[in-house]
């Protein structure tokens, strides 16, 4: 009856089936990708004329779409060096079919949306280590070629180019694969004009000081450029988006090498800024390591880390936040020595190490060893998950981190925006609905909310909550913000910001100074229960901060 089901079942059902079983039990992921992934390789994609991939102006014909679809299957299971081909012929295509978009058309976003899938097919191959073969290496020049063509065909034709953020990303990539090839092929210098932005004379943000910068309480978070899932800005959007945020006076961003183009795009912005703006602005970015190194720590091995850091930035990191796989593995202690040390040597590359996703066993550990040869502790911050649902780092991190001077950079405060008024009084979610479809970030949190209590539970805290919003005339989200950052050591809170799509950040922060001690004792018995046990099952059952993205061996 499996075959009969199978063969009757809607797409959307099929959908929702495949994310159950992977999300259940993550050991289907790798017959399902390789499944897929022979399923290609048996019958490639064909590589649609261009006449049937834009017919018309403004028109995504279906084998336009089905195009863009297959396209995102090949760079999704692995086969982004087959993926390069594809993308050079959807670009040539553009310009042979004589393309053409208006603003805000379907095209228009289909083409951003593109620009979004290339960035994601580089940072797959990347992630791949594939081998830096001479067909590559053409392969890689066919498509920087095609872009570059594209750019003159918009301008002959007074198009607004949406592949930027694409070629940017390719020759980035191309740079880090084939440093000898890309130098001797000519690069095109983006940077434009400086542009207009002021700071905020007298800024409502609240502030702190860590590793001698004054910095807002609140980071952007560019976690979200890590997945076209969560949709794709242009580059054009993406600066306007940046713009109002540094003008609000949220200067601090959080990213990290594997978020898609992140590095790039804000480095980019950051370099286009005033002198006086640009000083004040604050990259925090992360060097992210999931598995085994294959190389031997040195100095050099750790400042060509960090050099590639800043390339993509385009200058200095201002924080280099460290994640490490296992931690039986020990060679994170001399590479965090090696860190600290460079910014005393190169302090025009990086200005602050911090870690990422350590427990507090282990960042006491860092902190002594790096006592012992240093004579200071040398790190300033853990970046660790922080909120009303996870409040893991009250067992034990929040008193390490005062102990030895760190700051706490909490994501996931506002569980990807169930934490807000807008999930107040609602139905549990379907996780896989078609209609209003969670987003991967969602999805993530909702199963941490399903760990810490039942959804009636999550409803009655949002309950408490509301009541505490009319008081000050904010949001949920504004609430749950000033509960973490009343906690002792934390710093500020990141806060996803999809670029060019959507941002909050007026009103948040607004009651950060206002709720009293009666109050945040209040909330904690609803978020950790009134002698601490839901605090104590969520710890129980995934461990410490951080324990949910390392591979602990038993």
């Amino acid at each position: 009856m499996d075959d009969v089901l199978i063969s009757n079942l809607p797409p959307v059902y099929l959908r929702s089936a495949l994310r159950t079983l992977l999300s259940h039990d993550q050991t289907n992921q790798k017959p399902f990708v390789e499944h897929i992934r022979s399923r290609l390789q048996g019958s490639p994609p064909a590589l649609t004329a261009a006449a049937e991939l834009f017919p018309s102006a403004d028109t995504v014909s279906p084998a336009c779409a089905e195009y863009i679809r297959l396209t995102r299957c090949l760079f999704s299971s692995k086969l982004a060096v087959e993926a390069v081909g594809y993308l050079t012929h959807f670009v040539k295509a553009t310009i042979q079919a004589g393309a053409s978009w208006t603003p805000g058309s379907g095209l228009e976003r289909a083409l951003d949306e593109f620009a979004g899938d290339v960035v994601q097919g580089m940072q797959a191959l990347k992630e791949s280590r594939p081998d830096r073969s001479l067909k590559l290496s053409a392969d890689f020049e066919a498509l920087l070629a095609s872009l570059v063509a594209y750019r003159c065909y918009c301008a002959e034709a007074k198009l607004v180019s949406r592949f930027e953020r694409a070629e940017r990303q390719v020759g980035d990539a191309f740079q880090l694969l084939f440093p000898e090839s890309a130098q001797t092929t000519t690069r095109v210098d983006h940077s434009q004009a400086c542009l207009q932005v002021s700071l905020p004379v007298d800024s409502p943000v609240e502030t702190f000081t860590m590793g001698g910068r004054k910095l807002p309480r609140l980071f952007n978070g560019l976690w979200q450029l890590s997945s076209p899932a969560f949709g794709s800005g242009s580059s054009e959007q993406q600066q306007k988006s940046l713009i109002k945020l540094v003008q609000g006076g949220f200067t601090a961003a959080d990213m990290a090498d594997h978020y898609g183009d992140a590095e790039l795009v804000y480095g980019d912005f950051r370099n286009r800024l005033p002198g006086n703006v640009k000083e004040k602005v604050y990259a925090a970015t992360k060097w992210c390591v999931f598995k085994p190194i294959d190389a031997t720590v040195t100095a050099e091995y750790v400042l060509s880390a960090v050099e590639e850091r800043c390339r993509r930035l385009g200058g200095r990191v201002d924080l280099l936040q460290f994640h490490w796989y296992d931690y039986e593995a020990k060679e994170y202690l001399d590479i965090l020595l090696h860190l600290v040390r460079i910014t005393h040597a190169y302090p025009e590359l990086v200005s602050s190490i911090g870690l990422c996703n350590f427990d507090a066993e282990h960042t006491e550990e860092v902190c002594k060893y790096l006592l012992d040869k240093t004579g200071k502790v040398g790190i300033v911050s853990n970046q660790v998950q922080f909120s009303l649902i996870d409040t893991r780092p009250l067992r034990g991190m929040i008193q390490t981190c005062e102990k030895y001077g760190l700051k706490l950079l909490t994501y996931g405060s506002l569980c990807g925006g169930l934490l807000t008024s807008k999930w107040h009084g609602q139905p549990l979610p379907d996780i896989y609905s078609p209609v209003n479809p969670l987003n991967p970030s969602q999805r993530k949190y909702l199963d941490m909310i399903h760990r810490w209590g039942t959804w009636t539970e999550f409803q009655s805290l949002l309950g408490e909550l509301s009541l505490l919003a009319a008081k000050y005339n904010a949001d949920i989200a504004d609430v749950a913000s000033s509960w973490v950052l009343r906690q002792p050591a934390v710093g500020a809170i990141l806060v996803g910001t999809r670029l060019g799509l959507s941002d909050r950040y007026a009103d948040t922060l607004k009651v950060s100074g206002v709720l009293n001690d009666a109050e945040v004792r209040a909330i904690d018995t609803y978020a950790r229960g009134r002698e601490g046990q839901k605090t104590d099952a969520i710890f129980a059952e995934i461990g410490d901060c951080g324990q949910e993205y390392r591979n602990m061996r038993t």
